[in-house]
């Protein structure tokens, strides 16, 4: 797959995204919404960011199953019960990101929502990817 990250100068300058992601390749993976359930069905963390680093790591182990990798990520959705609180921790939450998926940052949204799923959850990560 080849990956071409755009950020238009006349655009806000990105801080963790992309503006846009052009991607070329053959393979679409569409990944489907991931909190911080752990294999059990549990939801684990108190805090958004325990609860982010547990739903964006298996978001990646979805994508590597697949066949991807963190580079192969082309749009990734946020959906925050708190999206003042995301804020809040945006330093925290960019540098798990940065450790679990490196600097190829996709094209990404943060969502408030009123609740998820499961009632403990704070944060749910989805997204797609394209592959060679």
């Amino acid at each position: 797959m080849t990956t071409e990250r755009v950020n238009p100068p006349e655009l806000s300058p990105p801080t963790g995204f992309s503006h846009a992601v052009v991607a070329s390749g053959s393979r679409v993976v569409f990944l489907a919404g991931q909190t911080a359930l752990d294999a059990d069905g549990k939801i684990t963390g108190d805090t958004l960011p325990e609860q982010f680093e547990k739903a964006l790591g298996s978001l990646l182990t979805a994508l590597r199953a697949a066949g991807g990798t963190p580079a192969d990520l082309a749009r990734v959705t946020v959906y925050a019960t708190d999206v003042a609180a995301y804020r809040a921790q945006a330093g925290r939450l960019g540098r798990i990101w940065r450790d679990l998926a490196g600097r190829d940052y996709p094209a990404m949204a943060v969502v408030q929502v009123v609740r998820l799923w499961d009632e403990q959850a704070m944060v749910e990560l989805d997204g797609f990817a394209v592959l060679p």
